[in-house]
């Protein structure tokens, strides 16, 4: 299989300065912002953001909403790109990832600050910043799973960012996995491959990473910073009781 280079985030539920840190230390190549989930406001996404940049990293932002404002807040601090959620078929599809670039690609308002170096645009910036920002709507609805296809040959779209559990309650599975989310897993990837565009997911297990690996999984978001935190101190908790009292 010829595969594209695998980026890897630390996913964020919280404004965790630290994380961002973390992210650097251990060679991710980013962070990846969860503001539908997670607990942030709008300048925590800033300040988070711009700590990325600074640090040498890229920046990713799980948007609340597949709105205008939603999809351009974190753009116009400088995001790397966004990740668009509840994309129902195509033409939202259509719609909400134009928000993500400039005309004539797309339909992104025209601000100004950080990304405009605190200046203005010409038509080299425009197409630049059409390059450079990354779009990846979300398959988690059936209307999306259907039209993937299609929703990958638009000129807005960048990749997939799979959402395999609203996808499996969607699919009236009720949270039971099995190989029927499987599948799904893999026709979105077989997708993404056919185009050269990027699959996207949350990677949380060994056996994701091994999935992974077998599907072609080209943009891993990996943890987050609440999960490995109790991860830590529940492992330094365990290794307390073990040791001092001999549990």
């Amino acid at each position: 299989m010829n595969r594209l280079p695998v980026t890897y985030t630390l996913w964020l539920a919280s404004a965790n300065a630290a994380a961002v840190e973390a992210a650097r230390i251990h060679g991710c190549h980013g962070i990846t912002i969860d503001m539908e989930h997670g607990v942030f406001d709008r300048s925590d996404v800033d300040r988070l953001i711009l700590l990325a940049r600074e640090s040498g990293l890229q920046s990713f932002v799980r948007v609340a909403e597949p709105t205008r404002i939603a999809v351009q807040n974190p753009l116009d601090s400088g995001a790397t790109g966004v990740i668009i959620p509840h994309v129902d078929n195509l033409d939202h599809a259509r719609e909400v990832t134009a928000f993500a670039k400039y005309p004539p690609m797309g339909d992104r308002s025209v601000g100004g600050g950080r990304t405009f170096g605190y200046g203005g645009g010409d038509e080299a910036f425009y197409a630049a910043e059409n390059t450079r920002v990354r779009c990846f709507p979300m398959v988690e609805t059936v209307g999306a799973l259907e039209d993937v296809d299609a929703i990958l040959a638009l000129d807005c779209v960048d990749g997939i960012f799979l959402g395999p559990a609203d996808l499996n309650m969607a699919r009236g599975r009720k949270g039971a996995f099995g190989a029927a989310d499987m599948r799904d897993r893999s026709r979105v990837a077989e997708a993404c491959r056919k185009t050269g565009k990027d699959f996207g997911m949350n990677v949380y297990t060994t056996g994701d990473m091994e999935a992974s690996r077998e599907i072609g999984l080209t943009f891993a978001a990996l943890c987050d910073d609440v999960a490995a935190l109790l991860d830590g101190y529940g492992r330094v908790v365990s290794d307390a009781r073990r040791i001092i009292e001999g549990a």
